[in-house]
């Protein structure tokens, strides 16, 4: 009986614990992957983890996404072989920790639209001595609105591993 109890738990921190570290960060907020807007400002004030994930929201065939190197940032150009998201709805999982950089390479884009976003990615949350319930990184309602609902499975994994470990 108690080993099903521990089992219980195990399977319930294997399944939730990714999904509650993990932030998804909407670029841009509700202004998405456009011209004009300040990516760098955006950027500001976020944390960034291993594991959390960018989607870059705007219309098919206005717009890209290319994952570049600091030089390519700063002149706004990609390599030759760097394929572009184009799907409007681009998720990019940030796999590991340290700068990244993304742009538009459509002509003007970038360079004078300001079209690109630097951000650095901090390893991954696990130490045992940080709390699974993540505090707001943006004081923005729609930037924490990822935290909230991070905080929100958090709750209920706690909940279900309380029940289980009192009902089996």
């Amino acid at each position: 009986m108690a080993s099903c109890r521990i089992f219980m738990i195990i399977a319930i921190v294997a399944v939730f614990v990714p999904s509650i570290l993990a932030t998804e960060h909407m670029v841009g907020d509700k202004t998405g992957w456009t011209l004009g807007f300040n990516y760098q400002t955006w950027a500001q004030g976020k944390a960034f983890y291993v594991g959390d994930t960018l989607v870059f929201k705007y219309t098919p065939g206005t717009h890209n996404v290319l994952s570049v190197n600091g030089t390519g940032f700063e002149e706004c150009k990609a390599a030759d072989d760097i394929v572009p998201l184009t799907t409007g709805n681009d998720v990019i999982t940030l796999s590991t920790p340290g700068k990244k950089w993304y742009i538009c390479s459509v002509p003007g884009h970038c360079e004078s639209g300001n079209q690109k976003l630097f951000i650095t990615v901090l390893p991954q949350l696990s130490s045992p001595a940080t709390s699974p319930f993540p505090g707001p990184t943006d004081t923005s309602p729609s930037g924490a609105a990822g935290n909230i609902a991070s905080t929100y499975y958090g709750l209920i994994a706690a909940i279900v591993g309380i029940y289980g470990t009192i009902m089996f």
